[in-house]
């Protein structure tokens, strides 16, 4: 074998590694909702505001995360995002198994291709605004 296809050999057999190492975590991640709860939700409908948005929704939501609870994992397809966050620690873990803790006056954006979760690990509530380009299922 030469030293090129020993070299390809390498990286694909590192390539398949990562992507095995990253479904494995997606799927240990929680599925469910625990000490989750959603308030203060404000709707305005697009598709009266600009062609081609029937259907969606601009939604506002107030989200608190309990000690020890979490958001499962979730995709963010079609339904890009952007959150404010107010209080506590929020580590999200993303599918590739990387993960960021948020703390009170970090944002962050989540467009279509974000796969991830939440997780309190803190003593305090986590809570935090998120705003989202929202299509309901009729």
């Amino acid at each position: 074998m030469t030293l090129r296809n020993l070299s390809y050999s390498l990286l694909i057999s590192l390539f398949a590694f990562g992507v095995e190492i990253a479904v494995s975590l997606a799927a240990d991640a929680p599925k469910d909702n625990k000490g989750y709860t959603t308030s203060k939700t404000t709707v305005v409908e697009l598709g009266p505001e600009f062609p081609g948005m029937e259907g969606r929704q601009l939604r506002l939501r107030l989200l608190t995360i309990e000690p020890g609870g979490h958001i499962g994992l979730h995709d963010h397809k079609e339904r890009p995002a952007v959150v404010y966050f107010l209080q506590g620690n929020d580590t999200v873990i993303r599918d590739d198994g990387t993960s960021q803790t948020f703390k009170a006056g970090d944002v962050t954006g989540e467009p279509g291709t974000t796969i991830h979760w939440h997780r309190n690990d803190g003593k305090d509530a986590v809570i935090f605004v998120t705003a989202d380009i929202f299509k309901p299922k009729n």
